[in-house]
């Protein structure tokens, strides 16, 4: 079963719905979340940014929260170094990405709160973040007009971050003003990358190749993107209230009345759609309005099968998360084990810097040597590093790079003194036989 989750920038709740049904879930009473800074977190509890914190005098908070699907669970609130407004999760639930108004990109690890990294990846303020499909990369938009691609394991390879140019992967500053939004497809590296901006344009880049693929202006300026399943169109959701379609595998639509590529439009909502998602079960697609409405489309038909309405305010963020879960897939024993103590599975605040704890408690990841290409390692990979590293500290990640490279280098030698030992037991053969071979000549030749 699928539920949909709505948020608004004003002091209205958290809204959640059965998608199939349209039975309301529950609601959370307190949130003001800015774009894109509402996120599922591995299907486990919902983490929300906020715009404003009556209870607090600091203007940046991040709020966890918690929930059983019978009734909210606790809050738990974090204060970042400044304010955070996009949010992201990897899909396992156990990292963190958020976007500061300073243009840097923070990354936690949920379990135990603690800030990984934080690099400086836009020169003004972050819009909008996404993960990858296999989560080893991720995407960022800014209010400066570009679209950058990170791969984290380059992210966090500190000697390697030192010798290169340019920490992102890509770069893509074709836009002229602020990005809105950005999605990315399937493929893994050949994967296409999508952005919304407000210079009315949506782009869709290549990401094997880091070149643009197609420029498709619309007549209105874009907040929200979201990709077909097929990957054969997307839609759009404008400041007008109407959601256009879009074609991702044709030159040109020359008949119509908007631009190429544009197929064609629809719309209920009387302002601006602020946020768009795809429901995977039955085909729909769920927009969300500055007119304080949630609407159900089929998305073939285009007609509305279900509309809620949220408490109060617009809506800004919308979600579909699966309810059926298991929370015990993705913590630690530990974790569990005090968890049940208190009724629920808790994270912990995230950590305001990387060194709050301890001075060398944050990761430094060093990988050399080894064929495989960096830029496209899942985050199994990237967790691994991150787990053995982050409880040795930076020298140990030294003394176990030199212990790799002292097994290699031993491997290698007893390789070589091996193939030395079978070339000498070869040529000793070799030699023997032609020895072997002369001598019965000479006997065969005397005996004549």
């Amino acid at each position: 079963m699928e539920v949909v989750l709505a948020s608004s920038s004003v002091d209205g709740g958290i809204g959640c719905w059965n998608l199939q049904t349209g039975a309301e879930q529950l609601r959370y009473k307190s949130c003001s979340s800015p774009s894109h800074g509402l996120v599922s977190v591995g299907g486990r509890f919902i983490a929300s940014s906020q715009i404003r914190d009556p209870s607090s005098s600091s203007s940046s908070v991040l709020k966890l929260y918690f929930w059983s699907w019978s009734k909210p669970q606790v809050e738990v609130k974090s204060f970042p170094a400044e304010p955070i407004k996009p949010l992201a999760a990897n899909h396992p639930g156990t990292y963190l990405a958020g976007g500061g108004s300073s243009g840097d990109v923070y990354f936690w690890q949920v379990e135990t709160g603690r800030l990984l990294k934080k690099w400086h990846a836009h020169y003004r303020a972050v819009t909008c973040l996404v993960f990858s499909e296999d989560d080893s990369l991720l995407i960022s938009g800014s209010e400066d007009g570009s679209v950058r691609v990170w791969s984290l394991i380059k992210i966090f390879d500190d000697l390697g971050s030192l010798e290169a140019k340019n920490l992102y992967l890509h770069s893509f500053t074709e836009h002229t003003l602020c990005v809105t939004d950005v999605v990315i497809g399937y493929g893994g590296c050949n994967a296409i990358i999508l952005s919304a901006s407000e210079d009315r344009t949506c782009k869709v880049w290549s990401l094997a190749t880091g070149t643009l693929l197609r420029n498709i202006v619309f007549p209105s300026i874009i907040d929200a993107i979201v990709l077909d399943p097929a990957e054969h169109i997307f839609y759009a959701g404008s400041r007008d209230g109407k959601i256009f379609i879009a074609a991702l595998n044709t030159e040109r639509i020359p008949t119509n009345n908007y631009g190429m590529h544009i197929i064609g439009s629809f719309s209920n909502h009387s302002k601006a759609v602020t946020c768009l998602a795809y429901g995977a079960a039955g085909n729909l697609l769920i927009s969300g309005s500055e007119d304080g409405m949630v609407r159900v489309w089929n998305a073939r038909t285009r007609n509305i099968i279900r509309t809620f309405k949220h408490a109060k305010g617009p809506v800004n963020n919308i979600l579909v998360v699966k309810q059926e879960i298991d929370p015990s897939n993705h913590m630690s024993s530990t974790v569990q084990a005090s968890s049940r103590k208190k009724g629920a599975y808790l994270s912990p605040p995230l950590e305001k810097y990387t060194n709050s704890t301890d001075e060398d408690s944050y990761i430094k990841v060093s990988l050399r040597g080894g064929a495989t290409d960096v830029k496209y390692l899942s985050s199994e990979m990237i967790s691994k590093y991150a787990k053995e590293l982050q409880h040795q500290g930076s020298a140990a990640a030294s003394e176990m790079e030199v212990e790799k490279l002292k097994h290699d280098c031993q491997r290698s030698m007893q390789m070589a003194n091996h193939w030395k030992k079978m070339y000498e037991d070869l040529q000793q053969f070799c030699v023997k036989e032609l020895l072997d071979g002369g001598q019965a000549r000479t006997l065969d030749e005397n005996g004549k």
